[in-house]
């Protein structure tokens, strides 16, 4: 099983691209829904946002607040960074999870939605491929208003703490433009789907993980034997 990076900017439609795959049977790992998950009240990383933010980021449902802690993120770059390191790893011991179990399922590839896979590079050296979903900066900042609510300085805010969609689209592998209507961005995301279909890679990590495990096993056997062979006759 290989590994496809799905990536893009704030509200360039990275989350229409990977309903796509879906729908075609792929599995997505969506790092958006587990940092929602990691969050939830009670968990380590709430209990580690309350200690560091303060009582005052969480709802009367003991919820975390993410209005109010993005505000004060997006403008303070130090307490993003803060708030990176207490949910990053957990986000991403949950990625490594959920990645294990398809790949006991047999998936030839799956796609993980990583919207800061360029910014923190965590993953980088794991994707085989790498997908960048972008659009014209001024439909971006468009989109953003008018699914957030967020005023034009706020949207702009929250798109300039990303890496530029143009240079994401450079360091990637497919790039798939969604400015247009939705019948063009499905027609790009099946064509790459049958470039990744046709890939032979997956046979080749298979073929390591058999020989490792292969390795492993004819170990283990040998070092039982020495033992068995070891111990004393008993006359």
């Amino acid at each position: 099983m290989f590994l496809v990076g799905l990536t893009g900017g704030i509200a360039t439609g990275k989350s229409s691209v990977a309903a796509i795959f879906h729908e075609f049977g792929i599995p997505v790992i969506d790092a958006d829904q587990i940092a929602r998950k990691v969050v939830e009240p009670g968990k380590p990383a709430w209990q580690k946002i309350r200690k560091e933010f303060g009582s005052e980021m969480f709802l009367d449902t003991n919820e975390l607040d993410r209005t109010k802690l993005g505000d004060i993120i997006f403008n303070d770059v130090e307490k993003r960074k803060k708030l990176n390191a207490i949910t990053h790893p957990e986000i991403y011991k949950e990625i490594y999870w959920q990645t294990f179990k398809y790949f006991l399922q047999g998936h030839q590839f799956i796609v993980m939605d990583l919207p800061l896979l360029f910014e923190t590079r965590y993953m980088l050296n794991y994707l085989h491929k790498i997908i960048v979903v972008t659009c014209e900066e001024d439909l971006q900042l468009q989109r953003l208003m008018e699914r957030s609510g967020f005023s034009e300085a706020k949207a702009k805010l929250r798109i300039a703490a990303q890496m530029s969609l143009e240079r994401k689209a450079e360091m990637a592998n497919f790039v798939i433009e969604n400015s247009g209507n939705v019948h063009d961005t499905r027609e790009q995301t099946i064509r790459i789907i049958n470039v990744l279909k046709a890939s032979k890679y997956h046979w080749k990590l298979r073929f390591l993980v058999g020989l490792c495990c292969t390795v492993l096993l004819a170990g283990v056997y040998w070092l039982r034997s020495r033992k068995i062979w070891s111990l004393p006759t008993i006359v």
